[in-house]
């Protein structure tokens, strides 16, 4: 079975909200190469609408030879939406119309690799309240951005994590791998 693995950015107050604001200074080559392993890692991405959308008007245009562009751009995406058509779809991307959460067990089903999810938002809420998502790895920057858009902001049940392991890098950040309970 595959595994959903979410891979978030939060300040150390809590803040997801424009990462590239309080993110770039930390960017360096030991955060490079553990998102690397962690994208080489898995076969697909799972996105929300509004990061597929920010992602597509990147990633696409950037050259591939960079090896972690290449393959984030060769990936398949599952994008959950209720906007979105599978007319709408470019950047070898797939929405996942109707019922999400049924489409991601049924993704989770298949044969393949693990899945790895970005951005965070409703859809992160969805995969909570769903239990669907397997690991978390939780970047936390040494940035107190003060006010954004806050990690799990109005998610009212308790939710207890089991801590996996972590990493720490010279930059300061620390991630935080965690699995639900």
């Amino acid at each position: 079975m595959r595994r959903i693995i979410e891979s978030t950015f939060v300040t150390t107050d809590g803040v997801i909200g424009e990462p590239h604001k309080w993110g770039g200074p930390y960017w360096d080559a030991e955060h490079s190469g553990y998102a690397s392993e962690l994208l080489f890692a898995c076969d697909a991405l799972l996105l929300g609408r509004e990061t597929y959308a920010s992602f597509a008007e990147v990633w696409p245009t950037r050259p591939n030879d960079d090896p972690y562009t290449a393959r984030i751009n060769a990936m398949p995406k599952y994008v959950a939406s209720r906007t979105l058509t599978q007319e709408d779809a470019t950047w070898n991307a797939t929405i996942l119309q109707g019922d999400v959460t049924d489409a991601i067990r049924t993704l989770k089903a298949e044969a393949g690799g693990d899945i790895l999810k970005f951005g965070t938002g409703s859809l992160s809420h969805t995969l909570l309240e769903a239990k669907l998502v397997d690991e978390y790895h939780f970047w936390i920057f040494p940035t107190i951005a003060g006010s954004g858009d806050r990690l799990f902001e109005g998610y009212a049940d308790l939710t207890h994590l089991e801590l996996l392991g972590t990493t720490t890098f010279k930059s300061g950040i620390v991630v935080h791998r965690l699995a639900p309970r």
